[in-house]
């Protein structure tokens, strides 16, 4: 067996749904079950899905957004300064340009401010104001945060700024004291979609300003709604679907200048190059110092200055890479030797000099690794706080849990899955304790083991060119309209490698009936040792079109993979029991050894668990239930084989066998041997077999070995008397069969066994092993029966 890395959950639902669908709208069966799986299951829904473009809902719909018109209009009129407040992200810098560029369009004295997350920490904060104020600003307009912020709200109000909040992020028990607070989920609002990013409620305070959608907006609202990992369903599909449209013909000059950075063509961008390439840059300025940069990169429209601040973006990035991974390493070397997973289920690490800034991303590495919700914190000591961001896991909430600990965080803010926060750095054991305690009760082990959402079971002849290309009608891909993943279970291997210069990825050709596909899987090039030539797989991936020399082909992205029967490593051309142990991958093997003298000292020393079985009771005594079992060195009979493997299967038999001297390749004495050497002794008064043996074998081209032998069975069978190394024919023996001698019994059935065992092919000793485990898994089924 190979287990997987992560629990598969398949949404597989009824196909006739997806049948009628498929003929209806003239789509692939494949593409159509996708739909009816993720909902879209009759043909006005699929439809709307796949090509309504205009699912923009009235922005007057959201609560106070009259009011905030109404006052950003005056203030335009009467050219009062405005305020742009936004947030450091990649979500906060596009819902600032969006704002910006809708104000400074229509006619607004108009600038913006970001805090800086070192000096300022998160969101709305009094300094920030006051200084406002000492400018002449009139009127504070939130972007992408302030729904928190109760405290700068009264601030604002006390120096006579009028304040609005446009944000998307929870909402708390008590709501600032703003003259308009426009988000899509506040109570009492009639807004039907509630998962707006911020940029995309800015998006909608700009729809509402102008009186139409600010089209020429949508490229900044696709950037910072795919960057927050939004729904991308409903309106946001729409933001997204049309956004990357409007960015694969952009003349925003600061676009254009990180593009030809990143040398990446615009009629080329997709949702991953968003996820992956341009919100990293713009995330990394703010993460690493100010994010005023990213802005002035959206808004310029001066080719040398875009360019160069494009090429500072570059090295800010590089820059925040080098330091993610130094943290990460540090902060995986906490969990290691302080906080074991099995005591907490909630991980909390920190140390002084973290840069608050990427703790973020090292949070959602070390989810990945360990599959816990995680906080990650830098500290100031001099200032004696911690500063943090959070990720979960399905099935713990982090903004509910955090806010049972509220006393403990005076500034925090987020989401169910993640969350940002400011705590007193003697607070951080008592906050591990108490988010620990909630999540022990919360979370079931099996709760500890990932989760991967499959779209579908597909048979491989289903992923055919036409089919993967359809499945572009459901793009662009991201949270609740995932890149579809599939599983295709049971398939055989064609061909399988090791690539990469470090060989740590893997190439593989599938193989199921008629049809085969491709696949390739970075980064899991170690599964290559755990897999057997005759393993059936069943591998979960995304399937896509590699394309090379204008050939076009269906390909699987694997990312991972299981087989569901017990495996056969063939190790027996290794004659070496150290060499074989540091040939085997698996560490968690229990080696058996069938002779107690094959165990030495320098062995042990090598393996980690091993077990002596000498006879039927040792072997009926041991358990092979779900073990990995080396059988290393050669059995006495194959009884003792067939006892060991009778109660279970193993997930896996690495078979050695290793004999140091081979009974196949000596002599096997035939009955002609025997009978022309019962004619030599009866010619002969007597025969001296010490002294002469060697020389009759030579003469008859046979071992001195094959002469002992046969003495010995006709010793056996009394056919002849043995003294002082002299052999004497007894003329008055009765007439008995060879195969009664113990001797050529023995040497009759390690033959045999060597034959079956050692010099077998492959697929001969998987077959002798099937048929052992086949009748262990009956009997074990009438055991399971009877009870």
């Amino acid at each position: 067996m190979l287990h997987s890395k992560t629990r598969w959950i398949v949404e597989d639902k009824d196909k006739k749904d997806a049948a009628i669908l498929a003929d209806q709208l003239k789509i692939t069966p494949l593409v159509a079950s996708l739909l009816v799986n993720r909902g879209y299951d009759n043909r006005e829904k699929a439809e709307n899905f796949l090509y309504s473009i205009d699912n923009f809902h009235d922005p007057f719909l959201m609560k106070g957004m009259d009011i905030a018109v109404k006052r950003i209009k005056e203030a335009i009129e009467k050219r009062e300064p405005i305020l742009i407040f936004g947030d450091y992200d990649a979500d906060g810098v596009t819902s600032t340009t969006v704002m910006m560029k809708t104000l400074q369009d229509m006619g607004a004295d108009v600038q913006f401010y970001i805090p800086n997350r070192f000096t300022e920490g998160y969101g709305p904060n009094e300094g920030a104001f006051r200084y406002a104020a000492s400018i002449g600003i009139k009127l504070i307009i939130t972007v992408d945060t302030g729904i928190a912020a109760v405290k700068e709200a009264d601030v604002a109000k006390e120096l006579g700024i009028d304040y609005i909040v446009t944000d998307h992020h929870e909402p708390g028990p008590v709501l600032p004291d703003a003259m308009a607070i426009i988000h899509p989920r506040l109570e009492g609002s009639d807004y039907p979609f509630h998962e707006l990013a911020g940029v995309g409620v800015a998006l909608k305070v700009a729809h509402a300003l102008y009186g139409e959608l600010p089209e020429q907006l949508l490229q900044f609202a696709a950037i910072g709604t795919i960057a927050d990992l939004v729904s991308l369903t409903g309106e946001n599909r729409a933001i997204a679907k049309l956004g990357i449209k409007k960015l694969k013909q952009t003349t925003n000059t600061g676009l254009k200048a990180l593009l030809k950075q990143m040398n990446t063509e615009a009629s080329g961008i997709d949702e991953e190059t968003i996820g992956f390439m341009i919100a990293p840059r713009i995330n990394a300025v703010g993460r690493l110092d100010s994010a005023d940069p990213a802005v002035e990169l959206l808004l310029t429209d001066d080719p040398d200055m875009a360019a160069s601040l494009a090429e500072e973006m570059e090295a800010t990035n590089k820059e925040r890479q080098a330091i993610v991974n130094q943290i990460t390493e540090e902060a995986m070397e906490q969990v290691e030797s302080l906080y074991p997973l099995k005591d907490n289920r909630v991980l909390i690490v920190g140390k002084e000099g973290w840069n608050p800034g990427v703790v973020g991303i090292v949070a959602s590495r070390l989810v990945e690794k360990y599959y816990r919700p995680t906080i990650v914190l830098g500290f100031d000591q001099e200032k004696g706080i911690a500063k943090g961001s959070a990720r979960s896991i399905a099935g713990f909430d982090l903004y509910q849990n955090l806010s049972t600990c509220r006393e403990l965080l005076p500034h925090f803010g987020g989401h169910p899955m993640a969350a940002g926060m400011t705590l007193a750095s003697e607070d951080v054991e008592e906050l591990r304790e108490r988010l620990n305690s909630l999540a022990f009760e919360q979370l079931k082990p099996e709760d500890l083991i990932p989760l991967t959402a499959v779209d579908m079971k597909i048979d491989l002849k289903e992923a055919h060119l036409s089919a993967i290309e359809e499945m572009q009608l459901l793009a662009p891909f991201g949270v609740d309209n995932a890149k579809p993943r599939v599983v295709i279970e049971h398939v055989e291997i064609g061909t399988i490698r090791k690539i990469g210069a470090n060989q740590n990825h893997l190439k593989l050709q599938f193989v199921q009936e008629e049809s085969n596909l491709d696949g390739i899987g970075f980064g899991i090039g170690e599964l290559y040792d755990h897999i057997s030539p005759s393993a059936k797989l069943s591998v979960l991936g995304q399937l896509s079109i590699n394309e090379w020399n204008n050939i076009k082909k269906p390909q699987l992205f694997i990312q991972d993979i299981a087989v569901n029967h017990w495996q056969l490593f063939d190790y027996r051309g290794i004659r070496n029991m150290e060499k074989l142990e540091a040939a085997i991958p698996a560490d968690s093997a229990t080696w058996i050894f069938f002779n107690k003298e094959s165990v030495t000292e320098e062995l042990v020393k090598l393996i980690k668990d091993y077990k002596i079985i000498e006879n039927l009771d040792d072997a009926a005594s041991f358990q092979t239930d779900n073990r990995i079992l080396v059988l290393a060195d050669f059995p006495s009979n194959k009884e003792i084989v067939q006892q060991l493997l009778s109660s279970s299967a193993p997930e896996r038999i690495y078979a050695s066998f290793y004999k140091q001297d081979s009974d196949f390749f000596s002599t096997m004495p035939t009955r002609d041997h025997f009978k022309w050497y019962y004619s030599f002794l009866a010619k002969q008064n007597g025969f001296d077999l010490k002294r002469y043996g060697g020389e009759l074998a030579k003469r008859q081209g046979w071992s001195k070995e094959t002469i002992v032998f046969m003495s010995k069975v006709f010793f056996e069978l009394n056919f002849v008397t043995m003294k002082d190394g002299f052999i004497s024919l007894n003329k008055n023996s009765n007439r008995r069969d060879l195969t009664e001698s113990p001797s050529f019994q023995q040497k009759q059935a390690q033959f045999s066994l060597e034959n079956e065992l050692i010099y077998s092919s492959y697929e001969q000793l998987k077959n002798w092993f099937d048929l052992i485990l086949q009748k262990s898994v009956k009997n074990e089924e009438e055991v399971q029966e009877w009870i």
